[in-house]
């Protein structure tokens, strides 16, 4: 087959580019569609002429021919190829298929925990090669595998908490942040021992490489256990970033440009959205990246009596509604494992067909990870122009006349503002409590996420409505 470098590299260009565009369309919810596809066109002509490069040999780095290049020449690495990339086709096609939008923020970040474990297989493989610049190989390979390794297994603890298989609050060890800052020094002298090591010691080198990796998965582990559930959406976005990183160290290993570039890309966005995030929600972006770094203790919430709460029925919250001037409808997880945003924004086009001012409040962290309620509201058809952040409503709630909470929890908890005790102390909340009637819908009195009870439910400005959030949206739909 024959394929000059200069059409790799041309091509690998031009992915990079689209991958950029693909960062800029979603940025914004009116062109996020068009970046979306400016991705997948990218990562096909990425995985078009990886795939042409591998078979035919060419070399695509100044450094030398990769693992990919020489493993891959002829019809049978094509083969073996086509055959993994069909598998993993075929499964990622059932998955997108099956997966509900509630399960979205898991199935991300077991995704996050693949892209780690490959990280570690390079690494472990590439360990194995000689290169023309020993040391820095070694550092690439020591470094590549311990991103990797923190990936793999925080990723995995994500997922577990996301997905309600073990508790969301913080594992808190005597130590912890000893031990962090420990395995981090531990790595770096291994990695220099691991470096100064003859390369004829195959034996101690793969010893030393396998106690790095165990290191790695350790505090992987630790670094996500240690960070509570309302930050868990930082932590999908802070995993995104380090996968990215991960996938940018393999590119290093297999002498891959692109694969570089990509790794980047993700790494960079991932970290700044980390950052933006913990900005908005008075969270130290060290801290939350470290697990927790710089908070030896937790704080726990007091057990209170906050008194009774009140209830109201569909047909009192739609007599609520029509003799209103405006309503802000603050939605949170709730609303998504209810699966009402289509309701919701049923609701919002009768109310505002009868003169009344609808807006959404998002918090920054609504449901469990970045952007998911305004995907949601996106899907349902709902007005770009109306859906506000956090920033942009709050001022306005003093003078709304009825705060519809669908499904929120933490992030309109006024503990965040009046108990420096609560956990969540210091987390800027959307202020719905200032609205002259609050209408909370939730299944129950059970705390959230962050397992934090909420006085917003006792306040005398505040009735509960009960139950699923679909069918007691389409209960006030019928009422008007």
């Amino acid at each position: 087959m024959n394929v000059s470098l200069s059409l790799v590299q041309g091509a690998y260009i031009v992915a990079g580019l689209l991958f950029i565009l693909a960062l800029a369309g979603l940025s914004r919810h009116e062109s996020a569609r068009n970046g979306n596809r400016f991705g997948i066109v990218g990562m096909a002509v990425a995985l078009l002429i990886t795939v042409v490069a591998a078979t035919a040999g060419v070399d695509a780095s100044p450094a030398g021919p990769s693992a990919l290049d020489r493993a891959g020449s002829g019809w049978l690495g094509l083969g073996l190829i086509v055959v993994a990339m069909g598998i993993g086709a075929l499964i990622g096609l059932d998955r997108a298929k099956k997966v509900e939008m509630t399960g979205m923020p898991e199935l991300i970040a077991m995704l996050h925990s693949f892209v780690g474990l490959a990280a570690v297989l390079v690494g472990w493989n590439s360990s194995y090669e000689d290169s023309p610049y020993p040391g820095i190989h070694d550092v690439e390979v020591a470094v590549g595998v311990f991103i990797g390794a923190v990936t793999f297994t925080g990723s995995i603890v994500a997922f577990l908490k996301l997905s309600a298989r073990i508790k969301s609050a913080p594992l808190m060890l005597p130590g912890r942040n000893w031990l962090n800052l420990g395995a981090i020094a531990a790595f770096l002298v291994l990695t220099v021992v691991y470096v100064l090591l003859p390369h004829d010691a195959t034996a101690t080198r793969a010893a030393l490489l396998g106690v790095i990796t165990v290191i790695a998965l350790a505090l992987g582990w630790h670094l996500v256990a240690s960070i509570g559930g309302g930050d868990m959406p930082v932590v999908v976005s802070m995993l995104n970033s380090y996968s990215g990183w991960a996938a940018a160290a393999a590119g290093f290993l297999l002498g891959n440009d692109l694969l570089i570039i990509t790794g980047a890309l993700v790494g960079s966005s991932g970290a700044y959205l980390s950052y933006i995030m913990c900005r908005a929600m008075n969270r130290s972006f060290i801290s939350v990246i470290a697990g927790g770094f710089g908070v030896e203790g937790g704080t726990v919430a007091a057990d209170v009596d906050y008194g009774e709460h009140r209830e109201i029925t569909a047909a009192g919250a739609a007599e609520l509604l029509t003799s209103a001037r405006s309503v802000v409808i603050t939605p949170g997880y709730g609303m998504a494992v209810a699966q009402a945003q289509y309701p919701v924004a049923d609701l919002t086009k009768k109310l505002r067909e009868r003169g009344i001012d609808v807006r959404f409040g998002i918090h920054p962290v609504a449901g469990r990870l970045p952007g998911h309620m305004n995907v949601l509201l996106a899907e349902a058809k709902v007005p770009y122009d109306i859906v506000l952040e956090m920033d942009e409503i709050n001022d306005d709630l003093a003078d709304t006349d009825v705060v519809l909470v669908i499904g929120a929890n933490d992030t309109v908890n006024p503990a965040a503002y009046d108990d420096p005790s609560s956990p969540i102390a210091g987390m800027p909340v959307i202020r719905v409590w200032e609205a002259a009637n609050v209408i909370v819908f939730k299944r129950s009195m059970a705390t959230g996420y962050a397992g934090v009870q909420n006085p917003l439910f006792f306040r005398e400005n505040t009735q509960m409505l009960f139950g699923d959030a679909k069918e007691r949206v389409d209960d006030i739909l019928k009422a008007l």
